[in-house]
């Protein structure tokens, strides 16, 4: 399909759609609209709209697709996949939702709570629990990152484990459509089969196919008791082990359970050495594990006994377990922390895989292995190992920067997507296509799966005003 060039947003455009709204809508493109958290991508400045509305967003959009201009969604800025930031082409319409933050009704008897896609997560979490309930998607950007962004790449974090990802906390969508239109899908009904499911077509499109305006929340119980607990395994074939030793234990109890390398703790040390570690000698590898039970159920004693089980099967050495809420929240600051100390530290290549569980230990022993034939680097290897997605990032050894390998970081990204890819895995497990991951779409994907979403694009989008370069090559 031949798709006509796309036409700048500034002269003609600009005083168009400024006749049609208050002029406070605008504002100038600063350079955090430019810019995104790996400084791998720089943006084309354009026009800059902040809409307050729903309707807003459809005037903008509709002006957009009749003159062929591009639109860029923009929530948080949190994406690390350059889904943000379009780096070339005509000046574009950077469209931020960050004033449409509104909490438009919660129904807490339903576990339901409808918020514009501009609120901060941490927000949602908050309005959540003043309702004596929770919503689970916990990330380490959630005091930035929006819930439109989360929901376009179909984030995940540490709790996918008992509670998925963003998909699967989501009832209902509003969705302004490529040429201006407005589904209004924000259905609080868990069971509704009428055809085709646009839900799940919008989430992880990465707003390739319209824009989410706001968002039907699935919301759960609180537990009524947490614990948290980190355990030194003997390797990650020990960790999985563990990990079904602790869902047989604790049942439906399991929140997170993370895989951590000595790595990441020396990462930590050299950059953030005020982040308290919970060992006085750093185990090659250890898991960071968090329960919530029902009540009568002593989350503490039912660690310390999965502790016992799992030492005398030879899984664990050594083991901390939480004592109070602030230590918790100690243990999970670690594990938050370790990715800001990898870009302190520099990257030469970062990925974020997912292989079935039963093939993470090999995956991670053939990992170092190929890396090391192309070099002396260090291996920061950690993540949610209870779903499967590990965070394997490249580093160069002390006395050397990423600078100094840049000439190597395609090779590198090769080698392990392809060691991922032979292994049934997926090359982008939760943080999305973006524009990073473009290639690599192309190459691992089924041919059938890319020309239907080919299709699905063209017949939704036909102009490719909507984020193009994203997710499918323009």
């Amino acid at each position: 399909m031949s798709i006509a060039p796309l036409v700048s947003a500034t002269s003609d455009f600009e005083a168009k759609v400024r006749a049609l709204m208050p002029d406070d809508v605008f504002a100038t493109v600063t350079a955090s609209y430019l810019e995104e958290p790996r400084g791998r991508y720089a943006g084309t400045a354009g026009l800059l709209a902040k809409p307050r509305t729903t309707e807003q967003v459809a005037t903008l959009v509709a002006a957009a697709h009749a003159a062929g201009v591009a639109v860029i969604p923009y929530g948080g800025g949190t994406g690390l996949v350059g889904g943000q930031i379009a780096e070339d082409g005509v000046p574009p319409l950077i469209l931020s939702l960050e004033r449409m933050t509104a909490l438009r009704s919660m129904h807490a008897e339903e576990g339901v709570m409808v918020v514009e896609a501009g609120m901060i997560l941490a927000d949602v979490q908050s309005h959540a629990r003043a309702e004596g309930l929770m919503f689970p998607l916990s990330l380490a950007s959630e005091g930035s990152a929006r819930v439109g962004g989360v929901l376009s790449t179909n984030a995940g974090g540490v709790n996918v484990l008992r509670y998925g990802n963003a998909r699967d906390l989501c009832l209902g969508l509003e969705v302004v459509m490529p040429d201006g239109t407005i589904w209004n899908g924000l259905t609080r009904l868990r069971k509704n089969n009428t055809g085709y499911d646009l839900r799940h077509l919008m989430i992880g499109a990465e707003g390739t196919l319209g824009i989410i305006t706001a968002a039907c929340l699935r919301l759960h119980p609180e537990p009524a008791s947490e614990g948290t607990a980190f355990m030194a395994v003997r390797d990650p074939r020990a960790a999985l082990s563990l990990l079904a030793m602790t869902q047989k234990r604790m049942g439906g109890g399991v929140s997170a359970f993370e895989l951590i390398h000595k790595q990441g703790l020396d990462f930590l040390s050299e950059t953030l050495p005020d982040v308290r570690q919970p060992f006085a000698e750093k185990p090659e590898w250890m898991v960071l594990i968090d329960v919530g039970l029902a009540q009568g159920l002593n989350p503490a004693s039912a660690l310390e006994a999965l502790f016992s089980e799992a030492s005398e099967a030879g899984l664990v050495s050594d083991g901390v377990i939480a004592q109070s809420q602030s230590q918790r929240q100690q243990f999970w600051a670690l594990r938050e922390n370790i990715p800001e100390a990898n870009r302190r530290i520099g990257s030469v290549s970062s990925h974020d895989i997912s292989v079935p569980l039963s093939a993470i230990p090999a995956f991670i022993e053939r990992g170092n292995q190929a890396i090391a034939q192309l070099g002396s680097f260090r291996v920061n290897c950690f993540g949610h190992v209870g779903d499967g997605n590990l965070h394997y990032n490249v580093f160069p050894v002390d006395g050397k920067s990423r600078a100094d390998h840049e000439h190597q970081r395609e090779d590198i990204k090769r080698t392990v997507h392809d060691l991922v890819h032979d292994m049934g895995g997926s090359v982008s497990a939760e943080h999305g296509v973006g524009r990073l991951k473009v290639a690599d779409l192309e190459r691992y994907s089924d041919p059938v799966k890319l020309t239907t979403m080919r299709a699905i694009k063209d017949a939704l989008d036909p102009k490719g005003i909507m984020n193009p370069g994203a997710v499918l090559a323009r």
